[in-house]
């Protein structure tokens, strides 16, 4: 089955001046750069009512208009897989994402997403990009993800997100002493070598991470994170850059950090965790359609708090997560959803 779906955006400041094909990438993140630019020539793209060529410049408030094909959509088929949602209704979906789960189908995982569960609880979804995905999230990074349940509160979503409209906060526990806070201003692209591994390069994406630590244990640091931009494990690659990566992390960790002396008990817990300690705790949007201002949270999981219990105890202190207080967030008349604790 074939389908087309028309999406349109406005460019925003932030893209004034880049190339049509780049803005479309910011724009509409579901899709590739290669496809984007296929539909461009195709004649699918038009800015301010006019077809372009993809290297073609865009100024800020030219509106764009996508002709997209939904080709694809039928080859993610509807699984039974549960979701662990935290809000519902007609236009938003917010779930909790468990670790070792893919977001989408892709080379090596064909199928058990969270797109083919989304597509079974709704069928509808299927007329929606990605079943209406809006960002993504590493397999086995946890947390919040937003959705959207129609095909206007998707739109939005995405131009929100492509906006820096919504607002997301991390938790990340690094490996050596960090700072009292920060912020890393450095762009992302594809390592030069192993293209599966994305490398701070000059000739990346601009990205930029802000950081704030909660509790220090003798070796590894918990942070709070806030992203700016959202390119492709950009946690994980600024913190890696600085010489304090993301705790368990396959890719860009190197070999297991313990502190000296450590414990039996400690080690095997340290060596027990078997992802990159990194947590998406908060959420904060205007809801697509009412308008309303939203915050989701969620608790740090029990692998990850485990590691952080173990960490303490070696350090003869408590860790702690604070309550909400941190001023990138609203919190006048913001309706605020909790996930169940697991």
């Amino acid at each position: 089955m074939t389908g087309e779906q028309e999406l349109d955006a406005e460019i925003t400041p932030d893209l004034a001046g880049q190339r049509l094909d780049q803005a479309l990438a910011a724009l509409f993140p579901d899709y590739s750069r290669s496809r984007l630019q296929t539909w461009v020539r195709d004649g699918r793209v038009r800015v301010n009512g006019a077809v372009l060529r993809p290297r073609d410049r865009v100024q800020a408030g030219d509106r764009v208009v996508l002709r997209a094909v939904t080709e694809e959509q039928v080859a993610c088929e509807p699984q039974d897989i549960p979701l662990n949602i935290v809000f519902e209704d007609a236009d938003l979906l917010v779930i909790n994402k468990p670790a070792g789960l893919v977001v989408h189908p892709a080379a090596g995982n064909r199928d058990g997403t969270i797109q083919n569960a989304l597509l079974f609880h709704d069928p509808a979804s299927i007329e929606l990009p990605r079943a209406g995905i809006v960002h993504r999230l590493d397999k086995d990074t946890t947390g919040l993800m937003v959705i959207g349940r129609s095909q206007a509160a998707h739109k939005r979503l995405v131009e929100a997100m492509a906006g820096r409209e919504i607002k997301r906060e991390y938790r990340a526990l690094v490996v050596g002493s960090m700072p009292a806070g920060g912020m890393i201003d450095l762009p992302i692209g594809r390592h030069p070598t192993q293209r599966t591994r994305m490398a701070v390069n000059p000739l990346g994406k601009p990205s930029v991470t802000h950081f704030r630590v909660l509790d220090a244990f003798r070796k590894h640091t918990l942070l709070k994170v806030m992203l700016e931009t959202g390119r492709t494990h950009q946690i994980r690659v600024h913190m890696a850059h600085l010489r304090h990566p993301v705790f368990g992390d396959p890719v860009y960790g190197g070999r297991l950090s313990l502190p000296p002396g450590a414990s039996e008990d400690l080690k095997v817990v340290l060596r027990g965790f078997q992802r990159q300690a990194l947590h998406a705790k908060r959420l904060q949007l205007v809801h697509p359609i009412t308008g309303r201002p939203m915050r989701f949270e969620c608790a740090i999981p029990p692998d990850m708090r485990a590691v952080l219990d173990a960490l303490a105890v070696d350090a003869d202190t408590h860790w702690h997560d604070p309550e909400y207080d941190d001023p990138g967030f609203d919190d006048l008349d913001v309706e605020v959803v909790y996930a169940d604790d697991d």
